[in-house]
């Protein structure tokens, strides 16, 4: 009797396939067996396995049913919530016969499991809501026709570009006529802010350990040709963590934004770098939070700290990395407006802007009139809700945050009513190109009152194909498992990630970035300037969207 007993709470404590997110469909009469699937799976989820099955043969001149049973060899997806397929699809890819596949399963009961051992669920990717965003119901309606004429974007002269930096009024700017020309009056004992032309597009932080080595290197390789060949200024944020020192001692450097953030990780190397270091940055970005998590600190974890990192960041190898949620040593944005940017700048010769990040949240406006004031702050960066990490508690992505434009609106109308909407420059991030709509996301982030925007989830998506979805598909990054190869620290895995068709694609998305900018902006006659806070050439079908933003209402 004891043992029926522990077989039913054996029983009764296990889990059908029914509660997981993604079922495996395996193709018996296709299969060949050769095991390439199984040797693939980033985690585990499906195995070799073999299994008796039961026969009813009738043969011969006078046939009778006879059963046999033979042993068949079989993949099988496991049941165990710590071994889930995550849906990323890599056991097809590599499949000859497409004998195997993961289907999405929507009456899955997976978030009723996940929360083991007391430990919250902690996923890599971006939110789950495949919802369309309000970014993707904007539409551009102002159409120039014969009052305001429109410009040709495949033949007229553009200059698709914006600022990092605070630029100055020019009765402000110390300055002063002499001999026909316009010379600096250092006698006025005025400040001139650094500022930085760039394409109002840029790559956000995402940090050496975060991505794998051939994927960060991708990027800079990319990010280094569309400055060097194609014209292109574009700039990428390095994320927390410092950057290889070959980097910072090269003339590359000035195509990077170099992150400070709350861990201080890879700072030894930049400060001695600094005196061997032939270009500055494009910018200092000091991280007090980001979309994803809100309130909450960096981590990289143990997993991914390698040798390599380990000696980037001057810490041991294999420990978790975590960052603080603030500044340790600065307890309140006035504190840090007063000795992080002017310190930052200081160390630099005041030659390079520098600015905070901050999350998506209602005392955005707060934390934005405390920098208006400051003369050295040179921008504020805002990460909206659906901006993705490498490692979040699930709450903290799918149930924090602040939607990125009306956030945005709200700091730009305050600008507006300050009379420093063309001063000081507003970065948006966080679900920029969620659905493949890169440039019109980014245009209508403009038209809200954002100088430029900063992309990554998309960039991980367009530049390396990772297979991270809306629906919990893969979003492994937090765990080194990546099976693209994109954010692993595993050389098994960012083996079968190509640097240089990372760095080609990344040159391909900016380029056509820049042509479908151009498209959208010539119809309103604008080809030297970006039209910031040009609301009255967007709309929305909602109402309720269309009063929050001010913006006209279309049906």
């Amino acid at each position: 009797m004891s043992g029926v007993i522990k077989i039913r709470e054996d029983f009764n404590h296990k889990l059908s396939l029914k509660e997981f997110p993604y079922i495996v469909r395996w193709r018996d009469h296709r299969c060949k067996r050769c095991g390439q699937c199984t040797a693939v799976c980033p985690v585990k989820a499906i195995v070799p396995s073999v299994k008796l099955q039961r026969l009813v043969e009738s043969e011969g001149g006078m046939p009778s049913p006879q059963v046999k049973s033979k042993v068949i060899h079989v993949i099988e997806q496991v049941t165990d919530i710590e071994r889930y397929c995550t849906g990323c699809g890599t056991c097809t890819l590599v499949c000859p016969n497409e004998a195997i596949e993961p289907e999405y399963n929507p009456q899955h009961k997976f978030y009723h499991f996940k929360n083991r051992g007391g430990e919250p669920y902690r996923r890599g990717g971006r939110r789950n809501d495949p919802s369309p965003s309000t970014l993707d119901r904007i539409k551009f309606t102002r159409i120039s026709m014969l009052t305001d004429p429109a410009l040709d974007a495949g033949r007229h002269e553009f200059r698709v570009r914006t600022y990092i930096g605070r630029i100055l009024p020019p009765e402000e700017l110390p300055l002063k006529r002499e001999d026909g020309r316009l010379v600096v009056d250092h006698a006025s004992g005025k400040f001139i802010p650094p500022v930085r032309e760039i394409f109002p597009i840029m790559i956000g932080s995402m940090s050496v350990g975060a991505l794998s080595p051939p994927m960060w290197e991708g990027l800079a390789m990319g990010v280094a040709y569309l400055n060097e060949v194609e014209g292109i200024p574009v700039v990428m944020c390095t994320g927390e963590g410092g950057v290889p020192p070959r980097l910072l001692k090269s003339r590359y450097l000035k195509y990077f934004i170099l992150q400070i953030a709350s861990g201080y990780f890879g700072w030894d190397e930049i400060i001695h770098a600094m005196p061997h270091m032939v270009e500055d940055p494009a910018g200092i970005e000091i991280k007090y939070g980001q979309g994803a998590k809100p309130g909450d600190g960096g981590l990289l974890m143990a997993q991914k700290v390698i040798r390599l990192i380990a000696k980037i960041r001057g810490v041991p190898e294999a420990v978790d990395l975590a960052s603080p949620p603030t500044h340790q040593t600065k307890y309140s944005i006035e504190e840090a407006v007063a000795k992080m940017i002017q310190s930052m700048s200081m160390a630099f010769g005041f030659r390079v802007p520098v600015f905070p990040k901050i999350s998506g949240t209602r005392t955005a406006r707060a934390v934005l009139n405390n920098l208006a004031r400051n003369p050295y702050a040179a921008a504020l960066s805002i990460d909206g809700e659906d901006g993705g990490t490498g490692a979040a508690y699930n709450v903290s992505m799918d149930k924090m945050g602040h939607p990125i434009a009306s956030n945005i609106r709200d700091c730009y109308l305050d600008l507006v009513r300050q009379g420093k909407q063309n001063e000081l420059p507003l970065i948006a991030a966080g679900g920029i190109g969620k659905k493949g709509h890169l440039a019109a996301n980014a245009a209508a982030l403009i038209m809200l009152g954002a100088s430029a925007v900063a992309i990554g989830k998309y960039i991980m998506q367009a530049a390396a194909d990772c297979f991270g979805d809306e629906y919990n598909r893969c979003n492994l990054c937090n765990t080194g498992k990546c099976p693209r190869g994109i954010t692993t620290q595993d050389p098994k895995l960012y083996r079968r990630l190509d640097s240089e068709k990372v760095a080609e694609r990344i040159v391909e998305v900016f380029k056509a970035a820049e042509v479908e900018l151009k498209k959208i902006f010539a119809p309103m006659g604008r080809s030297t300037e970006l039209p910031i806070g040009m609301s009255d050439g967007i709309s929305i079908d909602d109402k309720d969207m269309a009063e929050r933003l001010q913006i006209s209402y279309v049906c």
